[in-house]
């Protein structure tokens, strides 16, 4: 019977029936044949069907699920209801969607496909709508390979011949509105490849909320009821001068910071309560987030991202996240994003050949994979593939009022050959190995973000010489505000974690990153990345026995606080965990019940108080102005002595990096007058021998080309600031 029907059907009907009609508006809903009007309805899953308008019972087509009906008298209202019973005798009642016309407008699909829509998200995803004075959801999503597209979700029984979508040509966008729906609403989208009719099942790549892993269907999210209270920071922050202003960074993955009682996470609001007060007593002016953009696997930190628009939704929803922000700001602290345009995981549910076809990313492996990482990489070429990573920037700041994104991978973004084989790369056209499209997305984003967002930070995590990072784009820079400094932080942590005895065969790597200190906008970082895979804790790697590693642990942040550049410190790093980070468990928060630890958070938070007071050790971090060497020679002894300057104020700063406290050691001071210890790694307070100065008091002898000197007791694996 059924098979008889359908034989009689025409081909759209057939296509209707199975799920590949690129136009189903042309079939169903209204429209006028042979002077008749023609209503024509898909309902697989009812069993009778009427207007709920005048009660008219609309006719199934025998043996299929088509009900048609002739309007005679056009007495139906544009916008007909539906009135109709399923196949378990519930009913339903909603207004036919293919009834209503186009909706996006052809200056965004314009824009669009010239990758010049930096706010595409309000456009592109799910939106609640409003189509004369009628309530639902507008979906559109950009899936220009695809012979099909459908909306499926909990109000379809996700059946993808319920919902299919409209084509909107050349753009490659398909959009439905969907009257009756609302927020909180389960879908995806159903595609089906053009050519070789594979059948996909995809989360919004532009959804601004999922559920808890490891389910994986986005959510149609509740925008723009949230009530800012931030308003005079935002005014503030436009007038932001970052370059000379004091920035210590709280680097934080939300997950294993802390934990509720049960082990479960905590939520944003739960986290703006506990997380700003501690980084309030802490000292900290700022709170970099691992990426908390949705990701399935906690493994990955939130490195592969799956929901660019949308914050996970480990920790509660989108307004519990703009909450926890707003608290931020309004209890004084900036929020930086961890974010990830250099790969995307291979998730069949995510961007990955999102509709049968290489769409996001490249076609060619060579190209188009990290294989290291076991991730995909952007098609930067492509012009709607760039405008969904501006516009996904756009959208934290805007959306969020973050102040600063934090660039993940930027090396693996501007080389081809990055982390390759000598035959498994591409050159370009040019036949270099850098990545020309890329370097212009870069230039472009933090172009627009900054002449967008005045006062927003966009930092580089680039781990190789690429020139002019942080430069402006007009003089052939990349534009990042920032750059983290990898250089310093591995010489650093090498020289550090030698044997103090054979400290002074390596003195160079002490001194080595003033050479090249000015030459970018340098962000010093202790990060999560060097505390983890095997490389232990920081207080690990520091050499000796238990007082010389919280000694060498103490004399590192002294370093870095005095050192030219911002700064950056994990979790965890500031009380000395022991233990290497991991991702599925809370910090070691019990060693602070120990006078070691307590004594490194102690010295981290009086150097943030410090930092922060003093304008010499932040001024003028980008310029030489701001530093001078007393004496960075003295490498029998493992010592280095500088100036931070800034105008007519400044310190000096002597550092001792063996376990031998150092009587009568002299340097040269600029001026005469009583230098004041204001700082020593080594007193009590922080559980050292209390090896110091208190005040001294300058003599009219020459010495390291100064006019004056003053002699010092210099602790063991300590460091003294002084200040006249």
């Amino acid at each position: 019977m059924k098979k008889q029907a359908i034989n009689t059907l025409d081909a759209d009907s057939i296509k209707i029936i199975a799920a590949k009609h690129h136009d189903p508006f042309s079939v169903l809903g209204r429209h006028t044949v042979n002077d008749q009007t023609k209503i024509k309805v898909y309902l697989p899953h009812a069993e009778s069907v009427s207007f709920a308008d005048n009660g008219a019972k609309l006719d199934r087509i025998p043996g299929t699920d088509f009900f048609e009906y002739i309007d005679k008298n056009n007495g139906l209202p544009a916008h007909y209801r539906l009135s109709w019973l399923d196949k378990d005798g519930d009913a339903h009642e909603n207004h036919d969607p293919y009834t209503f016309g186009p909706q996006l407008p052809e200056f965004d699909q314009h824009l669009f496909a010239q990758g010049k829509h930096w706010h595409i998200y309000q456009k592109l995803g799910a939106h609640l709508h409003t189509i004369d004075g009628i309530d639902g959801v507008l979906f559109a999503v950009w899936a220009p390979n695809a012979g099909r597209v459908s909306v499926v979700g909990d109000f379809n029984r996700w059946d993808g011949r319920c919902n299919p979508m409209r084509n909107l040509g050349g753009s490659g966008i398909w959009e439905i509105f969907i009257p009756g729906l609302t927020i909180g609403c389960l879908y995806k989208f159903e595609i089906l490849n053009a050519k070789t009719h594979q059948l996909l099942l995809k989360t919004d790549p532009y959804g601004q909320q999922f559920e808890f892993r490891p389910s994986t269907s986005s959510i149609v999210a509740n925008e723009g009821d949230y009530t800012w209270h931030d308003q005079q920071w935002l005014t503030d922050r436009s007038n932001y001068d970052w370059l000379h202003a004091p920035i210590a960074i709280y680097e934080v993955h939300l997950g294993s910071w802390q934990r509720d009682d049960q082990g479960n996470f905590l939520n944003y609001r739960e986290l703006a309560e506990q997380l700003i007060a501690y980084v309030s007593k802490m000292g900290f002016t700022h709170i970099e987030l691992l990426p908390v953009t949705e990701h399935p696997l906690d493994a990955s930190w939130g490195y592969q991202t799956t929901g660019y628009f949308a914050p996970t939704s480990r920790h509660g929803s989108p307004d519990d996240f703009r909450y926890f922000i707003d608290q931020c700001h309004q209890q004084g602290i900036g929020v930086i994003l961890d974010w990830v345009p250099a790969h995307f995981p291979k998730d069949a549910f995510a961007l990955a050949r999102f509709d049968g076809s290489a769409l996001y990313e490249h076609e060619d492996p060579r190209k188009g994979e990290h294989r290291d990482w076991g991730t995909l990489i952007y098609n930067y070429g492509r012009n709607e593939v760039r405008n969904f990573l501006l516009a996904s920037a756009m959208f934290w700041l805007e959306e969020f009022h973050l102040d600063g994104l934090r660039v993940d991978a930027v090396a693996s973004m501007l080389y081809l050959d990055y982390s390759r084989k000598h035959n498994d790369w591409v050159p370009n056209k040019y036949g270099g190995n850098e990545n020309l499209e890329a370097i212009d997305f870069i230039r472009e984003l933090n172009a627009v973000m900054h002449e967008q967002h005045p006062g927003v930070v966009v930092m580089a995590e680039e781990s190789t010489a690429w020139p002019q990072v942080t430069r402006p784009t007009w003089t052939g820079g990349l534009g990042f505000s920032m750059k983290w400094n990898m250089g310093w932080m591995h010489d650093t942590l090498a020289y550090m974690s030698l044997d103090p005895i054979h400290r002074m065969h390596h003195h160079d790597q002490l001194t080595f990153g003033l050479l090249y200190a000015f030459t970018e906008n340098f962000t010093l970082p202790f990060s999560h990345d060097e505390v983890v895979h095997g490389k232990g804790s920081l207080l690990n790697k520091m050499p000796g026995d238990e007082w010389q590693r919280f000694a060498n642990l103490r004399l590192l942040y002294t370093l870095m606080y005095t050192y030219p550049g911002k700064k950056l410190l994990f979790m965890g790093c500031e009380f000395g965990q022991g233990t290497e980070w991991s991702f599925n468990k809370v910090l070691d928060w019990y060693v602070l019940e120990y006078e070691y630890h307590q004594g490194i958070q102690t010295l981290v938070k009086d150097l943030n108080q410090l930092y922060k007071s003093e304008p010499a050790l932040y001024q003028h971090d980008f310029d030489y102005l701001g530093f001078e060497w007393i004496d960075c020679h003295d490498v029998q002894q493992s010592i280095i002595s500088f100036r931070r300057k800034s105008g007519d104020e400044e310190l000096c700063i002597v550092l001792n990096f063996t376990p031998v406290t150092r009587q009568d050691y002299r340097i040269g001071v600029p001026k005469e007058g009583v230098y004041t210890e204001i700082f020593n790694s080594d007193s009590t307070y922080y559980a050292g021998t209390n090896a110091g100065n208190g005040v001294v008091t300058s003599e009219p002898k020459p010495w390291m080309n100064l006019p004056h000197s003053i002699n010092l007791t210099l602790p063991p694996l300590g460091g003294v600031i002084l200040k006249l």
